[in-house]
């Protein structure tokens, strides 16, 4: 599935019933459809303003028409920002989050004196440019299998839930208008890339140098990341399993 997170205070429901979000509004929707209200698990947890173009969920209904059937009355159903790509009928032990291999995220940022008022929803502005090579250079060090608790913490919001994270791939590419990181790891701690991206646009800045960031990694020192990155830029892309 698909949505604008800009209006959403994340996927998942919040336990006070509180604010909108991605799970309340496509459980809604599948209770209208199907008749029954159900649970919605998804492959990713994204906070407030984050977008998803590949999120992952599952669901268990009773539905005796074609699954084209289900996923056009879901989207007729559904608001305008959120849509159901794609349905198929899956195992009954997958589970989005726990079965995935990888997740990929990338985070869109573009440089302008001037902000950009239809890249805002989608895109970080910077006012300089930033040394993409240094950038890239950095991002390398986070490639492997690391402790990331100064880049995150778990999703569960339990301290002694581990913090060591795969990383298969980091980098940046310059498009023209825009700069965009991807980051593709085996799972990802709570705000954990946005954090990585503000640390690399830092080195990007010349704020400190590259090799500051295996530092970061080693000391696990959250002190020594400034700064959260805009959700707005920020998109689950793909979940492999």
């Amino acid at each position: 599935m698909a949505y604008d997170g800009t209006d959403f205070v994340g996927f998942q429901r919040q336990p006070d019933g509180h604010g909108r979000t991605v799970q309340g509004e496509l459980e809604a929707a599948l209770a209208k459809v199907c008749g029954v209200r159900c649970t919605v698990i998804g492959a990713g947890r994204t906070d407030a303003g984050v977008h998803a173009t590949g999120q992952v969920v599952a669901f268990d209904v009773e539905w005796r028409h074609s699954l084209d059937a289900l996923q056009r009355a879901l989207n007729a159903t559904l608001p305008d920002d959120i849509a159901m790509n794609a349905l198929a009928v899956c195992e009954s032990d997958f589970h989005p989050r726990y079965s995935a291999k990888s997740r990929t995220y990338e985070y869109t940022a573009y440089v302008s004196a001037v902000r950009r008022p239809m890249l805002r929803r989608f895109a970080w502005q910077l006012e300089r440019r930033p040394d993409l090579d240094a950038m890239n250079e950095a991002a390398r060090m986070l490639i492997g299998v690391h402790d990331f608790a100064a880049f995150g913490s778990p999703p569960s919001g339990r301290p002694e839930e581990s913090t060591v994270r795969e990383v298969l791939r980091a980098g940046w590419q310059d498009l023209g208008d825009c700069l965009r990181f991807t980051i593709e790891a085996n799972a990802f701690l709570f705000r954990m890339v946005r954090r990585i991206v503000m640390a690399l646009v830092r080195v990007g800045w010349h704020e400190y140098p590259p090799e500051e960031i295996g530092r970061i990694l080693e000391h696990k020192d959250a002190q020594r990341v400034k700064g959260l990155a805009p959700a707005c830029g920020l998109c689950l892309v793909e979940v492999k399993y």
